[in-house]
């Protein structure tokens, strides 16, 4: 299909002063509007768009970027990008696009939302650094050799091999000594905290969350009748002595001790050891949600909560979402031996993992040294990435956001300050949203009233300097309104 004949209409011109890449965005909907562009029209790559405009490809794709997630653009692959089917009525009507008066909000579980990544979109690994390549081929061995065994009913405890796979690693990695039977294989991090609520939590209990702390957990938690205590957060971590006053007799505690979520505070020694001595004496449980502590930018990793666990209170969770890419649904529960008995009779009753070729990929991608690699490279991308956008901000927004200092992750807290302290986070992280900018305010982190205002951003699929500042203009941009 030959491409419709809007460059001239496409050209950014020189009597306006939008960015260049709003520009683009607004003729190609306009496009739309008036029915230049119909529905399931293809559109020029973004390379060859650049270069017949004269543009960096970075300017053309933060509008594509634009388009798409306000469902104007539909990618499909290498046969390249179309304008909506869904919008056929549109072109019909040629009716004018209508730039709706009140933000829309932001989509209650973002970490989850489907299609291309939106700029500064949470919980997503560095998409376009992925070896692809190894992964297809991997995969593809995997199809090619399976034999009868891989077509019967899968073990709901996972795949045999990827089980040792994620034992030898943690050995390594993460200081925990534990066999292949103690670890389980879950579909996703929430089903992790399924099996470990059926298998040794009662309903109703009380348990410990950190203040502020990751939404999803918490919402899972408190629908499956888990009661929990707000236990505040400061710079060394889940404030231990405040947990014990508030709630002494709490069956659980959920922490993310390494890189805590989402302030990025590491906790430390002391009260590691006092979370370890309250659980102990109350015979009370820890959740450790490791989610990102392969990405530390300064050194080796920190020793997991688990390594320090004596009397066997610690339950350890970690991903494959954030590490290797989300669509995966995997993740991996570390029990206690002594209950691996009473973890195998939960997991059957709920089904497993699922699928065993995603599995094998997953243990062949291990095993053969490819993880290691993926994680060392990916540890110096997300500082260079990070850097990206620090840089940008500062510039940008000067001292109106305090960037908080981090050691790894893969997404940055930026404090609102003087002038913007003023503004409520949630009322930016709304505007922000219906520009196509996935900015989430701290306000959501909170269980309770929220005691400061930031805004969380995901940096890791910035490729750029250019990119990281074209879209803190944007963003800045959004808050003016």
């Amino acid at each position: 299909m030959d491409f419709p004949l809007l460059s001239p209409h496409l050209k950014p011109g020189p009597g306006d002063d939008a960015p260049l890449y709003l520009q683009l965005y607004r003729r190609y909907r306009d496009a739309i509007a008036s029915g230049k562009l119909r529905a399931g029209d293809r559109v020029p790559s973004v390379r060859s768009l650049a270069s017949e405009l004269n543009l960096a490809r970075g300017t053309v794709e933060l509008a594509y970027q634009m388009l798409t997630s306000e469902g104007y653009f539909s990618p499909r692959g290498a046969a390249g990008t179309f304008v909506s089917p869904r919008l056929e009525h549109l072109s019909e009507t040629a009716a004018p696009v209508v730039t709706p008066a009140t933000p829309v909000p932001p989509p209650r579980d973002a970490l989850a939302a489907v299609g291309a990544p939106r700029p500064f979109q949470l919980g997503l690994p560095a998409l376009d650094a992925f070896p692809r390549k190894t992964w297809v081929r991997l995969a593809g061995r995997s199809l090619r050799v399976m034999d009868l065994a891989s077509m019967a009913y899968p073990d709901p405890a996972g795949y045999a091999p990827l089980r040792h796979a994620i034992a030898t690693y943690l050995g390594i990695s993460r200081g925990i000594a534990c066999s292949a039977q103690q670890v389980f294989v879950t579909a996703g991090y929430r089903a992790a905290l399924d099996l470990v609520c059926r298998t040794l939590i009662e309903p109703g209990a009380q348990g410990w969350f950190e203040e502020p702390g990751y939404p999803y957990a918490r919402h899972f938690l408190t629908s499956v009748g888990m009661r929990l205590a707000a236990i505040p957060v400061d710079e060394e971590g889940l404030n231990v002595e405040e947990g014990v006053r508030r709630a002494p007799k709490a069956r659980f505690a959920v922490v993310t001790p390494t890189h805590q979520s989402p302030t990025g505070a590491t906790m430390s020694l002391p009260r590691r050891l006092a979370l370890l001595e309250w659980a102990s004496e109350q015979q009370s449980w820890i959740v450790e949600d490791d989610y990102d502590s392969e990405f530390r930018y300064h050194g080796r990793p920190l020793p997991a909560l688990k390594s320090l666990d004596h009397d066997g209170r610690v339950l350890y969770t970690g991903t494959f979402s954030k590490v290797l890419f989300p669509g995966l649904r995997l993740a991996y529960l570390v029990v206690p031996d002594v209950h691996i008995e009473r973890f195998t009779q939960a997991a059957n009753q709920l089904g497993g993992p699922g699928s065993v070729h995603v599995q094998t990929t997953v243990a062949d991608f291990m095993e053969q040294g490819h993880f290691a690699r993926h994680l060392r490279k990916m540890r110096a991308l997300y500082a260079e990435r990070r850097g990206y956008l620090v840089d940008a901000l500062a510039d940008v927004f000067g001292e109106d956001l305090y960037v908080q200092p981090q050691a790894g992750g893969i997404q940055t807290l930026a404090y609102l300050r003087h002038a913007l302290a003023e503004r409520d986070d949630e009322t930016i992280s709304l505007a922000a949203h219906a520009q196509g900018l996935a900015v989430h305010g701290l306000r959501h982190w909170y269980g309770n009233t929220p005691s400061r205002s930031a805004l969380l951003l995901g940096f890791t699929n910035i490729p750029d300097s250019a990119t990281a500042r074209a879209l803190s203009l944007r963003l800045r941009a959004s808050i003016a309104g």
